[in-house]
C-alpha cells in the first residue's frame, strides 16, 4: 500500500504566511532549484484534476521542459482530489502534491504553496479550467520582457467572459469601481484586479508578509509586494465544464473586507494606524457588522414609524428599531468579530454577560444616536433617513471603543 502521507505529500508550512527567499534555504532546496512553479489551488475538482495537469504540462513541457513545477495545494476534499492529484505524479514528474488538514481558503493554499515553491517565477491559476492553459506562453513571456508581474485580464484587448449573466457583470464591474474608490492606489494599476489568473517574480514578494482576506490574492501582491513594472495579457473567462461555480455572496464581502483592511495598513493611512495601535482589523468586521445592523435598523424604523404604516412617534420607533439591531450585531460580532476572545470564553453565562455589556454600551450609544438624530432632523437635514445614518456613524465609533474595551476581553480563564 502507498503511503501518501509520507512518501508523495509536501509537507504544510506552518507560520506567518511570507515568502522566503531561496538564498537563505537549505542547499538541498537550492540543488533542486526551477524557473517556474504554478500553484494550483483545489477544493473538491477530482473530475477536473488530470485534465488540468495534463494540458498544463503539455503547455509548459514546450515553453520551459522539465524546467517548472506543478503544486496542487488541496484543502482536504472530501471527493479525495488529493488522492487522485497523487496518483497522476509518476506519469507527470513536475507535479507535487500537498494536502491542507488544519487551514482552508484559496488565497491561503496559494501561498502555502508559494511557501513550498522552488521556483524564481510564481504563478497561480485556477484549478476548474476556466483560465486557458495556453495564455501561460504570454505570461512567461511578458516577464522575460522585463515586468515583474503579469495578470492575465477579462477587461484589456483580447479579453472577456464567456456567458456571464448581467447581474454577475454588473457585481463585477461594481466591485471594481468600489475598489478605485477605497484603493486607488493599488487597483488603478491593472485593468482586472479580482484576477485569480498570474504569475510574479518571486523576489517582489520575499520577506513580506501577506494577509489576505477570502479568495483574491492579487491585492495583496500589489498592495503589499516590491511591484515596479505590471503587464496585462487578455484573455476569455469560460464557464466551468465539470463540477460547481464557488463565487458566494461571502466572497464579495470578503473582498470588500479585503479593500478596506488594505486601506488601513499600507500607505500613510497605514503608518498612522500602526502608530496608534488602532485594532483596525476588529474595527472594519465591527463596521461591517454594523452596515448589516443599519439594514436592520432602517427596516424597522419604516415599518413603525413611516406615516404609510404604523406612523409611530420617530423617537419610539427608533429606540425599538436600535434595540432589534442591537441584538443582531451582538449575535455577529460574537461569532466573526471577536471569534478568538469567544472560543476562550464559551459557557453561556459569560455569552450572557458579554450581551448585557454590549446591550448597555450600546443603549448608551443609542441614546446618543437619538440625540444626534433628533439635534440632525429638527435643526440640519429635514430628512430622517439621513439624519438616521449620520447618528449611526457617530454612535458606532462608540460602540466599537467601548465594547473593545469592556465587553470582548479575556478576565476568566481557567
Amino acid at each position: 500500500m502507498i503511503n501518501y502521507q509520507n512518501d508523495f505529500l509536501l509537507k504544510v508550512p506552518s507560520g506567518n504566511l511570507q515568502i522566503s527567499d531561496l538564498t537563505l534555504t537549505d542547499i538541498s532546496k537550492i540543488d533542486q532549484q526551477v524557473y517556474f512553479s504554478l500553484i494550483i489551488p483545489t477544493y473538491q475538482e477530482r473530475d477536473n484534476i488530470k485534465n488540468v495537469v495534463s494540458r498544463l504540462s503539455q503547455v509548459l513541457d514546450e515553453f520551459i521542459p522539465g524546467d517548472y513545477e506543478l503544486i496542487i495545494v488541496d484543502d482536504d476534499s472530501p471527493d479525495g482530489t488529493w488522492e487522485v492529484a497523487v496518483s497522476l505524479i509518476p506519469e507527470y514528474p513536475q507535479l507535487r502534491v500537498m494536502r491542507r488538514q488544519h487551514e482552508r481558503g484559496l488565497s491561503s493554499a496559494v501561498i502555502r504553496g508559494w511557501q513550498a515553491a522552488r521556483g524564481h517565477i510564481l504563478g497561480v491559476i485556477d484549478g476548474d479550467l476556466q483560465h486557458p492553459p495556453h495564455v501561460l506562453l504570454q505570461l512567461l513571456d511578458a516577464i522575460q520582457q522585463g515586468a515583474d508581474l503579469t495578470v492575465a485580464s477579462r477587461h484589456t484587448e483580447g479579453g472577456g467572459v464567456s456567458s456571464w449573466s448581467f447581474v454577475r457583470r454588473f457585481l463585477s464591474r461594481g466591485a471594481q469601481l468600489l475598489g478605485l474608490v477605497i484603493l486607488p492606489s493599488v487597483l488603478g494599476r491593472v485593468s482586472d484586479p479580482m484576477s485569480g489568473y498570474f504569475i510574479v517574480r518571486r523576489q517582489c514578494i520575499t520577506n513580506v508578509t501577506l494577509n489576505p482576506v477570502g479568495y483574491k490574492i492579487l491585492l495583496e501582491v500589489i498592495g503589499r509586494g516590491k511591484v515596479r513594472q505590471i503587464s496585462e495579457v487578455g484573455y476569455v473567462f469560460s464557464e466551468r465544464k465539470q463540477g460547481e461555480s464557488k463565487v458566494t455572496w461571502k466572497q464579495y464581502l470578503d473582498y470588500i473586507h479585503h479593500l478596506v483592511r488594505l486601506r488601513f495598513s499600507t500607505g500613510k493611512l497605514g503608518q498612522f494606524t500602526q502608530s496608534i495601535d488602532f485594532p483596525i482589523n476588529r474595527f472594519i468586521r465591527f463596521g461591517l457588522v454594523g452596515l448589516i445592523g443599519v439594514f436592520v435598523d432602517m427596516a424597522i424604523l419604516y415599518l413603525l414609524s413611516d406615516p404609510t404604516t404604523l406612523g409611530l412617534p420617530l423617537t419610539r420607533a427608533k429606540i425599538i428599531a436600535g434595540e432589534i439591531a442591537i441584538i443582531n450585531n451582538f449575535l455577529w460580532n460574537d461569532a466573526w468579530t471577536f471569534a478568538d476572545v469567544v472560543m476562550q470564553q464559551q459557557q453561556w453565562s459569560q455569552r450572557l454577560k458579554r450581551f448585557l455589556k454590549f446591550n448597555f454600551i450600546c443603549m448608551a450609544g443609542l441614546v446618543l444616536n437619538v440625540l444626534v438624530l433628533n439635534l440632525v432632523f429638527n435643526f440640519i437635514i429635514h430628512n430622517r433617513y439621513i439624519a438616521n445614518l449620520i447618528a449611526i456613524a457617530v454612535a458606532t465609533i462608540w460602540n466599537f471603543w467601548v465594547n473593545l474595551k469592556l465587553s470582548w476581553r479575556v478576565t476568566e480563564v481557567k
